[in-house]
């Protein structure tokens, strides 16, 4: 029982951060908040044949699918439970990469989970059956990465956008994304065309979504927080811009989520 988490061979390496199992005993029921990333995640629970994200609102409404679902990515927060959290196993794509391994506009995922059965049928009911009855978390991964190999044999790319994206991964610079577009050779509208397509959102609010993902990466782990410091570090013109971006984001301010961070940095219990 655990977490197992691992970082497939090429080619699946370009398009995927992680697989992973986890597996653990059922604790007591809480929400957890899940905080906003640049990729798509695909989730199989295989505890029960169910998904669900609650809203974020006093009513907690329960918005339920099913229990092997493809999304993302999204620019805000959302509400899980626990109790679905005790077998379930994921994919953790990378910026782009469900697009570019097995052609879905990233743009659409963003919008609305997708049913895995609605998009490869039998072969997705087949492979949940299979994870179910196998028992070793490694032999669990192995057969899933082995399924996400047999979609694709080499991920399909646009050069000059994964270009954009590797550049605004590591400098989420707003001023610079015109520049980008120029250098790709594309229009104003072909460039933010293709961006939405691969990545899900446009260039502007990927670039703000990186911003807000590298002061979770610096303030989570810190002992003392100095967020004038984490807000400068993070590329922000002040503590107050960096507050305002981060709520938006997370749905809770930077102090809340110092207060309730837990282990894990995407998930803020409540």
């Amino acid at each position: 029982m655990g977490l197992l988490r691992i970082i497939p061979a090429a080619p699946l390496a370009a398009v995927i951060e992680a697989i992973w199992d986890w597996d653990m005993p059922a604790g007591a029921f809480r929400y957890e908040r899940i905080l906003p990333g640049p990729g798509a995640g695909l989730i199989i629970n295989l505890l029960e044949d169910e998904t669900r994200v609650y809203q974020d609102s006093e009513t907690r409404h329960c918005l339920r699918a099913s229990g092997s679902v493809i999304g993302g990515p999204y620019r805000q927060s959302w509400i899980i439970d626990t109790a679905e959290q005790v077998r379930v196993m994921g994919v953790n794509f990378s910026p782009g990469g469900v697009h570019a391994l097995i052609g879905l506009s990233a743009e659409e995922l963003g919008r609305c989970d997708v049913n895995l059965e609605d998009l490869f049928g039998i072969d997705a009911r087949r492979l949940r059956q299979r994870l179910l009855e196998t028992t070793e978390a490694a032999q669990r991964v192995a057969l899933l990465e082995q399924w996400l190999r047999s979609l694709c044999d080499e991920p399909t790319w646009d050069a000059t956008i994964l270009h954009a994206v590797a550049a605004l991964s590591r400098a989420p610079d707003v001023p610079c994304i015109g520049q980008l577009q120029r250098a790709s050779g594309y229009s104003v509208h072909r460039f933010g065309l293709l961006f939405r397509r691969h990545v899900g959102m446009t260039a502007k609010q990927y670039a703000r979504l990186m911003r807000f993902r590298a002061v979770v990466d610096m303030a989570h782990p810190a002992r003392e927080l100095d967020w004038a410091r984490i807000a400068a570090d993070g590329g922000y013109c002040d503590q107050a811009h960096m507050s305002h971006e981060f709520r938006r984001f997370a749905g809770i301010t930077p102090s809340e989520f110092a207060a309730a961070r837990g282990p894990y940095p995407n998930h803020v219990p409540l």
